[in-house]
């Protein structure tokens, strides 16, 4: 399998979400500094504060994303790991962050780090469980589940749209998207969801299954990746 990565971006954003989390500290101190030599400074107090929480929240959310290892895309990397040849998994450097081409045909891959049990029911994604952290790590760290019904729309969405100004008319393959829970402590029910929904370890038994039905030819999987890849 070969593997296509943004490395600028990822590097990029991994120093913004260290900097932007040093910046939270400083912004706290200088709040806490405030409160404790000036009370009649009570407002810019304050401030600071407010500042500095939401500047933590998205230092810990580019943190997660971005700098910890392993990210998302090491994750999915590893999960791949040993599919034929004629797989090519891009992280990053297209319209969508994880998109998997191969004979299983063109997918693009949402992954998730939750703990717990994920349900869907109800037209709606739950969860329920995971510890005290996650519990912490979804109201302060941004890590809720959302809505990856709506997500994978989007982004199967902005790859049709790309596919359809570089192909020919008529020629552009089915785009599916893929739900993928990539934390080792998740058990994933996904009942009617509409979309794919599993763990990381199926994910390599999946695509190989999708395999066997044949969904692109060489000739279409060879044009899709010199499209795809940066030139």
């Amino acid at each position: 399998m070969k593997i296509i990565k943004n490395e600028k971006l990822i590097q990029r954003n991994g120093k913004i979400g260290n900097w932007v989390s040093l910046g939270a500290l400083i912004v706290l101190g200088i709040g806490m500094y405030i409160s404790f030599t000036k009370p009649e400074l009570f407002t810019y107090s304050l401030v600071c504060l407010v500042i500095g929480f939401m500047m933590t929240q998205v230092g810990m959310y580019m943190g997660n994303r971005w700098g910890r290892s392993p990210r998302r895309d090491e994750k999915i990397d590893a999960g791949l790991k040993g599919m034929h040849s004629e797989f090519s998994l891009y992280h990053y450097s297209t319209p969508v962050s994880h998109l998997l081409v191969g004979p299983a045909g063109v997918w693009v891959i949402l992954p998730y780090q939750q703990a717990g049990t994920v349900l869907y029911e109800k037209k709606r994604w739950k969860i329920k469980g995971g510890g005290f952290m996650q519990s912490y790590m979804r109201i302060f760290g941004q890590e809720g589940i959302g809505r990856p019904d709506l997500e994978a729309e989007t982004e199967v969405s902005a790859m049709n749209k790309f596919l359809a100004k570089k192909m020919a008319e008529n020629t552009v393959p089915e785009i599916k998207a893929i739900v993928v829970f990539t934390h080792d402590q998740v058990e994933v029910e996904a009942g009617e969801s509409p979309i794919p929904a599993m763990k990381l370890k199926q994910l390599k038994g999946f695509m190989r299954e999708e395999s066997k039905k044949r969904k692109l030819s060489n000739i279409q999987i060879q044009e899709l990746n010199q499209l795809l890849e940066p030139q």
